[in-house]
């Protein structure tokens, strides 16, 4: 797929909206608890890709995974450290800090971006990056009273993962290597579901159950996650890593409707925020675009 951009840009708005599905599909989970649903996410998640992967790249997409580079495992180790540690995250402390520790997600990649790559970040996406920040702090810092220290270590493994794994992607795709880490994908999936299978048991999951983390492997996981690779072959990785802050307003909407999950006046003003912040940071690096 041959991306511009714009169309970069509004691709990674969807794979933004399919990796908020997470929340409001589990509230529907009838048994399925915390490793568990993890470990059947990731393992519908391997399940969709050793299709999809084959289908679109053929055979040799297991030879890429065999003679894969040091960039293709870490990765790799990138996507499981991101399955996984959020789930962990959720156990050891409130989904607010949880969410406020990710907000911190688009500065780790942009200074990750400037140190090791040598990346320029335009002043109007440091901005952005403030406000992103600022407004999903206001949406949940009165709820940080309660934050857990291991909670928050965990959690700041999930940016910091994803900073790396942007980073890298945009600089093996820069350096004319055209390394194909969509199979890291996979990989990433594998990795996630061997860590969380022996923490997984007593098997509670319905059938119901499975049908709901089916979905959330395919269509949370496996598809969004191969786009969002595809997009950081265009856009800057500390742009990602923003646009990927929408999950978060996207998951309170998504609540909202589909869990009756109504959200604090707090909430919204601060979701207005970050959406605002990253309608303008986009607006102004169109119009300065040739």
């Amino acid at each position: 797929m041959k991306l511009t951009h714009n169309r970069a840009v509004f691709l990674m708005v969807a794979v933004a909206l399919m990796w908020s599905t997470a929340g409001v599909v589990t509230r529907h989970l009838e048994s399925a608890r915390s490793f568990e649903i993890t470990f059947w996410r990731s393992a519908f998640t391997a399940l969709s890709l050793l299709v999809i992967l084959p289908f679109f790249q053929g055979r040799q997409v297991f030879r890429k995974i065999r003679q894969g580079t040091a960039a293709f495992w870490v990765s790799g180790v990138c996507w499981s450290v991101m399955f996984t540690a959020f789930m962990v995250a959720l156990t050891l402390t409130s989904v607010a800090n949880v969410l406020v520790t990710m907000a911190i997600g688009p500065l780790l990649t942009a200074l990750i971006a400037r140190l090791f790559i040598g990346h320029r970040i335009p002043a109007r996406t440091w901005v952005a990056i403030v406000a992103a920040g600022g407004g999903i702090v206001y949406m949940y810092g009165a709820q940080l009273a309660d934050a857990s220290l291991a909670g928050t270590l965990v959690t700041l493994c999930v940016p910091l993962a994803g900073a790396v794994n942007w980073t890298l992607t945009q600089h093996s795709h820069a350096q004319g290597h055209e390394v194909d880490l969509i199979p890291a994908v996979l990989v990433g999936a594998l990795i996630s579901l061997a860590l969380t299978f022996p923490l997984a048991f007593p098997f509670q999951a319905t059938a119901h159950d499975l049908y709901l983390l089916a979905f959330l492997g395919l269509g949370q996981l496996a598809i969004p996650c191969v786009l969002s690779v595809m997009c950081a072959r265009v856009l800057k990785a500390p742009e990602i890593s923003l646009l990927a802050l929408l999950e978060v307003i996207f998951g309170i909407l998504l609540a909202w409707v589909g869990a009756n999950e109504v959200p604090a006046a707090s909430v919204l003003i601060g979701g207005a925020v970050v959406i605002g912040a990253l309608v303008l940071n986009e607006f102004i690096g169109w119009r300065s675009r040739p």
